[in-house]
């Protein structure tokens, strides 16, 4: 299934640009998410509040926002006004955190566990260096949900 805004349910309910409020929390900074386009973007504002500003947008309002952001020159991206290299752990750690995050929305759950078999996102990028989350970082998580989930209601 080829996640994307504009592919039919359930792939579109799939898409960071798809309306799930979720809540936030990494290095005691909390923030209220409407989708997780407005968080991947706000990764791109050095100040915190701005942040907080930019993860209650949904959508492409979201993606317009960080579109001139030009964090790619440094390869750094912000958490509570602290730097974080793309290229890291540490970010890797951010990313495994906030989708587990997500996944306690129940729409994106019931969408997600509607899906089958191996999840793809052609319009993604592949190139780290050129986005803050690439197809590959973006499907690994989602069928790594995925696969919890349907273990954990196994035995309900």
């Amino acid at each position: 299934m080829d996640i994307g805004s504009k592919n039919g349910y359930p792939a579109s309910a799939l898409s960071n640009f798809a309306p799930h409020p979720f809540t936030f929390t990494w290095k005691d900074f909390t923030v209220e998410c409407n989708s997780m386009e407005g968080l991947l973007q706000s990764l791109k504002f050095k100040n915190p509040e701005m942040q907080k500003q930019v993860c209650t947008l949904v959508g492409f309002k979201a993606k317009m926002k960080g579109k001139n952001k030009n964090w790619y020159v440094s390869q750094t991206l912000w958490w509570n006004g602290q730097p974080i290299d793309r290229h890291s752990d540490e970010y890797q750690e951010l990313l495994d955190n906030a989708y587990e995050a997500l996944s306690q929305n129940d729409s994106f759950r019931k969408a997600l566990l509607t899906t089958k078999g191996i999840l793809t996102h052609s319009i993604g990028k592949s190139d780290e260096s050129k986005t803050v989350l690439t197809k590959t970082e973006f499907c690994k998580r989602l069928m790594r949900i995925r696969e919890k989930l349907n273990s954990e209601n196994k035995f309900i």
